[in-house]
C-alpha cells in the first residue's frame, strides 16, 4: 500500500516537500516498509552511519516511524528507523503506556540511499517472536517521520494527524489497514 506523509499544521518544517511511503505485509510474518524523502537534504539533519543497533531516543532526529495494532489484541508496537541505521522497537499496553522493549528475534532490516534531493530508507520487521503478530490476519498501522533541519527545528510527517500537538501514538493515525496473505 502506497501513501503519502503530511507535516502536521503546526510544525510543517521547510527543508521537506514530500514524503512518500509504501508498506507491505508478507505473508503475516514481516512487514516491509520503504519511505522516501524528498527535499533540500542539505539543509536535513541526517544521522551518520553507525552499528545498525538498537538505540533509543531515535525520534529527536531524523527518523522513520511505524506503529502497527493487531486486531483483536491490546497494546501496539513501535518502531523507529534511522538513516544512521540504527533502530528501536517498543511494545505499548495502551496508549502511551507500559512501554517496555519490544523482544525481535531478528533485528530489522534497514538500507539507506542519498543523494542531493531524495533520501530513501527501507526497513524489514520480522513479526516471529512477538506475541499475537505472526498470527494477526489484519494489522492496523500508523507511519510517520520526524525530520530535522538543520536549525534544529523538528517537522513531524504522519499519514493522519489527530487534532492537538504533534502525537503518532494517538489511535486516529492507525489510519491503514494490512491483511495477511
Amino acid at each position: 500500500m502506497a501513501a503519502y506523509l503530511t507535516p502536521h499544521p503546526d510544525a510543517p518544517g521547510d527543508a521537506v516537500w514530500q514524503i512518500a511511503v509504501e508498506v507491505n505485509l508478507v505473508a503475516s510474518s514481516s512487514l516491509n516498509c520503504q519511505y522516501s524523502l524528498h527535499g533540500d537534504l542539505a539543509r536535513v539533519r541526517v544521522p551518520g552511519t553507525r552499528a545498525g543497533r538498537r538505540a533509543d531516543g531515535l525520534w529527536q532526529h531524523t527518523c522513520f516511524e511505524m506503529f502497527v495494532a493487531a486486531d483483536g489484541e491490546p497494546g501496539y508496537l513501535e518502531f523507529n528507523f534511522s538513516p544512521g541505521l540504527d533502530w528501536a522497537a517498543y511494545r505499548f499496553g495502551a496508549y502511551r503506556e507500559g512501554m517496555t522493549p519490544a523482544n525481535l528475534a531478528q533485528a530489522p532490516g534497514l538500507n539507506v540511499r542519498r543523494s542531493a534531493d531524495r533520501l530513501d530508507l527501507s526497513a524489514t520487521v520480522h513479526l516471529a517472536g512477538l506475541k499475537a503478530f505472526p498470527q494477526a490476519q489484519r494489522l492496523r498501522v500508523a507511519l510517520a517521520a520526524v525530520v530535522e533541519e538543520d536549525s534544529g527545528r523538528l517537522s513531524y510527517w504522519a499519514l493522519q494527524h489527530p487534532p492537538g500537538n504533534p502525537d503518532f501514538h494517538h489511535a486516529d493515525g492507525f489510519a491503514l489497514e494490512l491483511s495477511g496473505a
